[in-house]
């Protein structure tokens, strides 16, 4: 027969075995986590820097209701690589500077608001709707439908003057950047909405001709 001091002394150390090999699972299982998020977050390769190009932002005043051409040099895209990636990255850059603590027209979001930008050919500008979208209507005029985040439009300032505002510069900058684009469609989240804050319809397609004003670029 075991004696007890000897039974009490194998049901210790059998315990203290499972608890080192539960406390060693884990542990691997911690590192092999955080290598796997090493793995996701590292980059595989050099980012690539855009050059830095002129680009034209119509820069909304809300002292005298006016949108001011201001020439920047930003890194964009290329025109003929991806043109939805450059219009927004140009359109970004016009909502900085809205987001800045000086800005003339502000309003709070910055670039991140810009969700989606796609160029899409321009039905209303085809004789034939039909062949809007055929291969031979890619060099003709083009439809803009822009995606502006939920918390940029509930962060808007209501207002008729202020929301058109925002949507005419934005309308604007597409044109005077992508000469192509002659209508502007708004989405909120990837949807349809009414108003961008209670005011400027969003249900419309805006022409860019009567977003652009005929005033001198401000260097």
């Amino acid at each position: 027969m075991i004696p007890r001091h000897q039974t009490v002394l194998f049901v210790v150390l059998l315990a203290a075995s499972i608890g080192m090999t539960v406390l060693l699972w884990r542990q691997l299982d911690r590192a092999h986590q955080r290598m796997l998020a090493g793995e996701n977050t590292a980059p595989t390769q050099a980012p690539l820097v855009a050059p830095a190009e002129p680009a034209t932002l119509m820069v909304a005043s809300d002292t005298d209701g006016s949108l001011q051409p201001r020439v920047l040099s930003l890194p964009l895209p290329s025109l003929e690589a991806n043109p939805a990636a450059r219009a927004r990255a140009i359109l970004g850059r016009l909502l900085d500077l809205y987001a800045a603590a000086d800005s003339s027209h502000p309003v709070s979001g910055g670039a991140a608001s810009v969700e989606q930008v796609f160029l899409l050919p321009d039905p209303t500008n085809s004789s034939d709707p039909a062949k809007a979208h055929d291969k031979t209507a890619q060099n003709g005029p083009q439809l803009a439908v822009v995606n502006l985040s939920g918390t940029f439009a509930a962060n808007h300032p209501s207002g008729i003057e202020t929301e058109t505002l925002t949507v005419l510069s934005i309308c604007a900058t597409l044109h005077a950047n992508l000469p192509r684009v002659q209508s502007v469609r708004f989405l909120i989240d990837g949807r349809q909405q009414d108003t961008l804050a209670g005011h400027a319809d969003l249900t419309r397609t805006y022409l860019t001709s009567q977003a652009v004003p005929a005033q001198e670029v401000i260097q």
